[in-house]
């Protein structure tokens, strides 16, 4: 008798997955326990083990194509020559949406999705049609391939390395003469660089599917700053003790980031302020105070974002903190992660300081109350007891839920984090 496999749920958010690579080929008997394919979902890319045994007769979503969680993906038999003509695969199916349009005179406003359940309708952002009929500039207000020249007037440009494109020719039809190169004419040149004339049309784009990870990304992080009331306090931070500290650990081959050190003085902050260390359920509308310190770690991906966990990181010294922090990251580049090393966190750390950006402000990943931006270190003069002298500043920002935390608790935080961060070597004896 013919069954139906269908695309598994492989973790609490995921709606749909990529199919990456089939690892049986149709015909083929499948052993349970043996490697199917893999699928790339919101998180990572995994490989899935056949449950059950049976002969592959049909594969339904080919290598590179997606499937909604509980969509049929494959047929399979239980004997190898069974028929499976007039079977009806079972599963969830993909909703396909007809959409038809007629030319109009006058772009027409689109329709807006119905709010449901007290949800806000989503607005439509779609981008402009090419305009294909806009013809790019050139001399004299027209666009000519062919530069129009007198033979002499080319040589000379030539020998004296100028751009004919930046000349207006005086001569007729507008062809560029000798007379136009001279110094000191009203047409003299002026050479700013070869231009080259454009060959695609304005406001031209291609689109590109969302992977499984960005889908999830775009619709959670919209949801959070639609319906979190974000607010938002930065704090800059002298940094030179850190930085010295660094090196000298550097020096004596002990090799810490930056991020290694606010990592271990959040955890400490957060245990003195445990109202960061919160969250709140819009299922119960209620506040979460989570009993354990677990932050969570901002790791770009080419498909995404993840945020890697490390566990109870007040209990974890300095160089702990830094091992895991490095073998996490480097198992979400892989996409190795387990399921508990990614799913949830107290608290989240996003750090943009090694792309040279002074600052910026994160949205919150929720539950989670409240998340932690980190900008770049920069040298910059300073006044220190009446003198200007230079010094080294960082500037974190946090991104808080006012349903959860004021300002005051924000403020106290980033003051607790600041006495850590100035004074760094509190860090490697608590």
């Amino acid at each position: 008798m013919p069954f139906t496999l269908t695309m598994p749920k492989l973790s609490p958010t995921m709606e749909e997955g990529t199919l990456v690579k089939w690892r049986k080929k149709e015909g083929e008997f499948v052993k349970a326990g043996d490697t199917l394919f893999e699928i790339a979902t919101d998180k990572a890319t995994v490989e899935h083990n056949a449950l059950d045994p049976g002969f592959l007769r049909q594969i339904l979503v080919k290598e590179g194509e997606s499937a909604i969680v509980n969509q049929a993906v494959a047929i399979f038999t239980a004997t190898k020559d069974e028929s499976i003509v007039g079977y009806k695969p079972e599963g969830e199916v993909r909703a396909v949406v007809e959409i038809k349009s007629e030319p109009q005179k006058t772009a027409a406003p689109a329709s807006q999705p119905k709010a449901s359940s007290g949800m806000m309708a989503q607005p439509v952002f779609a981008p402009e049609p090419p305009l294909a009929n806009y013809t790019f500039p050139g001399p004299e207000g027209e666009v000519e391939e062919r530069i129009v020249a007198s033979p002499l007037a080319k040589k000379l440009a030539a020998e004296e390395k100028i751009d004919l494109t930046t000349v207006k020719g005086s001569g007729p039809h507008g062809r560029i003469v000798a007379e136009d190169l001279k110094l000191g004419q009203p047409n003299a040149a002026v050479t700013f660089g070869r231009r080259a004339i454009p060959s695609v049309a304005p406001g031209s784009y291609e689109e590109e599917t969302l992977s499984p990870m960005r889908k999830v990304i775009a619709q959670r992080l919209q949801e959070s700053k639609t319906y979190i009331p974000h607010f938002y306090v930065s704090q800059e931070i002298a940094v030179d003790s850190l930085v010295r500290l660094r090196k000298e650990l550097s020096d004596a081959g002990l090799k810490l980031t930056f991020n290694d050190f606010i990592l271990r003085a959040t955890a400490i902050a957060l245990k003195e302020h445990p109202a960061l260390n919160s969250g709140f359920n819009s299922v119960n509308n209620t506040l979460i105070r989570f009993k354990t310190i677990d932050i969570a770690v901002a790791v770009s991906l080419p498909a995404g974002l993840i945020t890697p966990i490390v566990r109870h990181a007040d209990f974890k010294n300095i160089g702990q903190i830094s091992q895991e922090v490095k073998w996490l990251a480097s198992r979400a580049r892989e996409g190795t992660l387990l399921r508990e090393e990614y799913i949830g966190g107290s608290f989240t750390i996003s750090n943009l300081g090694m792309y040279g950006v002074s600052e910026f402000v994160a949205i919150i990943n929720p539950p989670q109350a409240a998340i932690l931006a980190i900008g770049g270190i920069e040298e910059r003069p300073l006044i220190r007891e009446g003198e200007v002298v230079a010094g080294k500043m960082m500037r974190l920002t946090v991104s808080a839920d006012h349903r959860v935390v004021d300002g005051s608790d924000v403020a106290k935080f980033l003051k607790t984090l600041q006495k850590y961060l100035e004074s760094p070597s509190l860090l490697l004896l608590t």
